[in-house]
């Protein structure tokens, strides 16, 4: 695990038969080497209409997470923390295992959760990465315009190999 810088960068994957996506190799190998092997980690966002993605190795900062923002809450006095619901979203990852190219299986309800369609957009988060269906991403406010733009490139080059 010691090559494992972080996730950055920008990648599309078109949607494959019976559920089957193929992580892109710039971050299939983010994810090998910070999972010390092929296990891609995947989970809805707390917040967004997508998926994260990350390797095992995050697991060991979801503790101190938890802890961080439990800390946080009781200094502030926010009320509405719920350490048990908090850690279930950070924990209730699948593991999904993938072969040498990236192929791998997606759930039905991670398909659900993260409105999946034709195709997976995926983008760099440093600890983690987005995976965006392209139209919840092009819904997002104007703060997400450089994934927006990247994403229609990506997309568009997509369509035009597949024609």
């Amino acid at each position: 695990m010691s090559g494992f810088g972080g996730y950055s960068g920008q990648a599309f994957s078109p949607a494959g038969d019976k559920g089957r996506f193929v992580l892109p190799s710039a971050f299939r190998k983010a994810v090998k080497e910070s999972s010390d092997g092929r296990i891609l980690c995947l989970a809805a966002h707390d917040r967004f209409a997508c998926l994260v993605g990350f390797g095992l190795s995050r697991t060991a900062k979801l503790d101190a997470q938890l802890e961080r923002e439990e800390e946080r809450a009781i200094r502030l006095g926010l009320a509405d923390f719920d350490r048990d619901v908090r850690a279930q979203q950070l924990f209730g990852f699948e593991q999904l295992p993938f072969d040498e190219s990236g192929r791998f299986v997606m759930p039905e309800h991670l398909r659900d959760l993260g409105n999946v369609g034709e195709g997976l957009y995926f983008q760099g988060a440093g600890d983690f990465f987005f995976v965006w269906n392209p139209d919840e991403l092009d819904r997002m406010g104007p703060e997400w315009k450089g994934a927006q733009a990247a994403c229609a490139k990506l997309v568009a080059a997509a369509k035009k190999g597949a024609a």
